[in-house]
């Protein structure tokens, strides 16, 4: 049990640390309401389970100084510039009115959103390490403890992220605050060319 309460704060508090998902899914919430942005709720899940279950069966490509762990640090900081100079493009264009009826758009929206979701959780190098060193803590365990953590963990990814969703994606909290929302997305913009860019500089410096 206690070592249950470690994973899980050490997971929940990892949570809280505002990066690419983050970014991601406060933005779509922002511009297309939280019913579209838990698209890319359920593809940042979706990802997490993917690394959960590579790094509880011990998959060698999670460790740092594989081929193809540079590899996907190379890709995941292509996606970060792509999805930073996106926000900085339509930063002022989110909509603050209603949500409009569900259409045959808005199911698209959503899966669209849910591919970009999928693509921003697996290609974060960050998520790789995370739970590659999650695994080690419960290497000992057996194949229906490591299925309960894993589940464990993709049910609070995705339950944080439509949190987030929801409560950014309040219209009220929207209309509020729609005058900041532009220097909102410019500023989400910015941070993740910066995290791209950093994660860049410490691979040319390796």
């Amino acid at each position: 049990m206690q070592l249950f309460l470690l994973i899980a704060s050490a997971h929940f508090l990892a949570l809280l640390s505002p990066g690419p998902d983050f970014f991601l899914v406060a933005r779509t919430s922002a511009s297309a309401g939280w019913r579209v942005a838990s698209g890319a709720c359920v593809g940042i899940a979706l990802a997490n389970g993917v690394f959960i279950g590579a790094a509880f069966a011990g998959v060698s490509f999670l460790q740092a100084d594989s081929l193809l762990f540079v590899a996907l640090q190379l890709a995941g900081c292509g996606y970060l510039l792509y999805l930073g100079q996106l926000f900085l493009r339509h930063a002022g264009q989110s909509s603050v009115i209603g949500a409009e009826p569900r259409t045959a758009s808005h199911i698209g929206g959503w899966l669209n959103r849910l591919g970009m979701g999928f693509a921003s959780g697996i290609l974060n190098p960050k998520n790789a390490l995370f739970y590659a060193s999650l695994a080690s803590m419960i290497a000992s365990s057996g194949a229906l403890a490591k299925l309960a953590y894993g589940t464990w963990m993709c049910g609070i990814v995705l339950a944080w992220d439509l949190l987030v969703a929801v409560a950014i994606g309040n219209q009220q909290v929207l209309r509020r605050f729609a005058h900041a929302l532009p220097w909102l997305e410019r500023a989400s913009g910015v941070m993740l060319i910066l995290l791209a860019s950093g994660v860049l500089m410490h691979l040319a410096l390796d």
